[in-house]
């Protein structure tokens, strides 16, 4: 079972009329403005599944500025739930500083059958996850349904790419310390949180509730990272995430492949772990 835990959809429309929806969130426009920035819906999200051989994804779409649009395309995604039932799983995207609002659209979407909150972009949504007191009623609403919680990451040094933003590790650790009930993943790689694991304080506040996926990978590190990160806080809290439609889901899987993993710890980044994470029982 091949299972890609980190995958945007948008509704049609938008995928259509992507200059008018930059115009209305410009930090969507930082990233999508240029039409070679790929966009997709479900229907070419399950497409892409079919040929790259991939069973479940994980999917969200844009942590906009506008509660608006997030409705819009949070809606959107639990439509996509219902046509395409144990291939396509919802993340509910949401706008913290909303307020009342952002917690009636979380409720919504976990009543919906969301399996998590996220992809949470802070940088480009005007607040930190360090925000405890913001987060705090958002978090409840997360423990209640027994959400997961999926955060993009910033590596702290490197190169500057669309989307970097500068969700650093300070506000990571804040955020894990202030909800230690919260399971966390971590997108692209944690922005290097793996390599802080070393210090002992900071392996046990991520111990056993942490999983860093693999989005972006291609961009960002040498294929010695999957063999490194597995090493340091094991292969089982590792999870295959393409950042389709930004990157190809064949194209990423030949990635991992070939990154000189055995065949056992291939078969765990790229679907076992997800499915134990997500409690999903083989037929």
């Amino acid at each position: 079972m091949l299972i890609d835990f980190h995958t945007h959809i948008f509704p049609p429309e938008i995928c259509r009329q992507r200059e008018r929806y930059c115009e209305r969130d410009p930090w969507f426009g930082q990233l999508y403005s240029s039409p070679k920035a790929s966009m997709a819906s479900a229907d070419d999200l399950i497409a892409e599944m079919d040929a790259a051989g991939v069973d479940i994804s994980v999917s969200f779409s844009f942590g906009w500025s506008d509660p608006g649009l997030i409705h819009e395309t949070n809606t959107y995604l639990l439509d996509a739930m219902r046509r395409y039932p144990g291939r396509i799983y919802g993340m509910a995207v949401l706008q913290p500083v909303a307020g009342d609002q952002a917690l009636y659209e979380l409720e919504r979407c976990a009543q919906g059958g969301m399996i998590g909150l996220g992809e949470l972009m802070p940088h480009g949504q005007g607040y930190k996850l360090s925000d405890i007191d913001l987060l705090r009623p958002v978090m409840e609403v997360v423990e209640r349904y027994n959400l997961l919680v999926l955060s993009h990451c910033s590596e702290p040094i490197g190169h500057l790419y669309p989307g970097k933003g500068d969700v650093g590790l300070p506000d990571v650790i804040a955020f894990l310390t202030a909800f230690p009930a919260v399971r966390f993943i971590a997108a692209h790689w944690g922005g290097g949180l793996p390599f802080y694991t070393l210090m002992p304080e900071i392996q046990r506040l991520v111990a056993g509730r942490v999983w860093y996926d693999t989005a972006a990978t291609i961009y960002l590190y040498r294929p010695e990272i999957f063999s490194i990160v597995a090493d340091l806080v094991g292969v089982e809290h590792i999870l295959f995430g393409s950042d389709y439609g930004l990157l190809r889901q064949g194209r990423v899987i030949g990635h991992i492949r070939q990154a000189g993993l055995d065949e056992r710890i291939q078969r765990m980044i790229l679907g076992e772990n997800a499915q134990k994470l997500l409690s999903i029982r083989r037929p």
